[in-house]
């Protein structure tokens, strides 16, 4: 895919894609029978994970949006509110451009970005190679998080304007961030939300489309509602989550689908970490293993397509990417620091992040 594919052929391609999907065409999360020619960015160091039924090929860990602690990395005090950081700063455009490159050589495919300051900097990052990476896209503050845009009508004006401002003629996921718990939303919300979700796959504004949620109850009954708008969901998932199997659980529901799954905060807001990013810390070896124990144990989990991690240097996503090289399943060794570090991590996560601890088991 390149800069210049239009939404006239996007509309075309996802048609097919899903005529495949009717016909009952069956694809395995992993790459299997995959063409590696037909991955994006395809390396053969990257494991690729099939994401639902958009049929996309997903480097198994990918590049999330946020960019904590960035200053240990290129000097300076954190703003208050980290995503107020001035992104015309030249050298942290240079540190995304370097992370985005970075990301690119090691076979990383996708980006998510959740507001406006990191869909902006994403997308001057990748200007001119955007046929590397998929684009992520939920611009929070104009969707259904806020009560003025929750019309279908609204949706897409702030959609049109985010995408104007970013310059992006299409994204590849149009994911809308609902209430951190979306059962606070009304019935009408939740159809309003897919209408413009509906709208904007057919008109090429989104090639694949979902919802993001930290409520898995509603919204396991949110998909089942909306089963054909939700291709892709995002949520938290931790080296503290466990997979249910059952019915009961939010896997049964995506399985049934056929639905893509996405995890933030895999180092539960850095909270698993005992240093503090710099290059310099002395925690930096113990800290860079503990990510990599982190990124094995959730890869365990064949439900994810991908983990996602706001990746601060290029030297932290050469980590990640060690990771999926490595020996998947971990030994009692490492499964008791990793037991023993997320016990520290639930214990000092801060009072604005303790809803992580409802997605123990999902």
């Amino acid at each position: 895919m390149s800069d210049k594919l239009t939404r006239r052929q996007f509309i075309r391609e996802s048609a097919v894609a899903g005529a495949a999907i009717g016909a009952g065409i069956s694809l395995s999360n992993s790459l299997g029978a995959v063409d590696s020619g037909k991955i994006l960015n395809y390396n053969s160091d990257m494991e690729y994970r099939r994401c639902g039924r958009t049929g996309l090929m997903i480097s198994a860990v990918s590049l999330g949006g946020h960019w904590k602690r960035l200053v240990k990395i290129i000097g300076g005090s954190e703003p208050e509110g980290w995503m107020t950081t001035d992104i015309d700063r030249s050298d942290f455009q240079k540190n995304r451009h370097d992370v985005v490159t970075r990301c690119i050589d090691r076979g990383i495919n996708y980006v998510d970005a959740c507001c406006r300051e990191e869909i902006l900097a994403y997308a001057k990052a990748l200007k001119g190679r955007r046929d590397k990476m998929f684009f992520g896209y939920s611009w929070h503050i104009k969707e259904s998080r806020f009560e003025e845009w929750r019309s279908a009508e609204k949706l897409i004006q702030g959609l049109d304007e985010g995408m104007k401002e970013a310059g992006l003629d299409y994204v590849d996921i149009w994911r809308i961030s609902l209430l951190v718990d979306s059962s606070r939303h009304t019935e009408s919300e939740v159809e309003e939300a897919a209408k413009a979700l509906d709208l904007a796959k057919k008109t090429g504004r989104a090639r694949f489309i979902g919802f993001s949620s930290h409520n898995r109850t509603n919204l396991k009954k949110i998909i089942e509602k909306y089963s054909e708008q939700v291709e892709v969901i995002l949520t938290p998932y931790t080296a503290n989550s466990k997979l249910v199997t059952d019915e009961s659980g939010l896997w049964a529901t995506l399985r049934k689908y056929d639905v893509g799954w996405f995890g933030i905060k895999p180092f539960a807001s850095n909270s698993l970490f005992k240093g503090d990013s710099s290059p310099d810390s002395p925690y930096s070896q113990q800290d860079n293993n503990l990510a990599r124990l982190a990124i094995r144990y959730i890869l365990c989990n064949p439900a994810i397509t991908a983990p996602i991690a706001g990746l601060i240097s290029v030297q932290q996503v050469d980590n990640v990417a060690r990771a999926v090289k490595e020996r998947r399943e971990l030994d009692s060794k490492e499964k008791a620091e990793l037991d023993r570090a997320m016990k520290s991590a639930w214990a000092s996560l801060p009072s604005n992040y303790q809803w992580l601890k409802d997605w123990e088991y999902v």
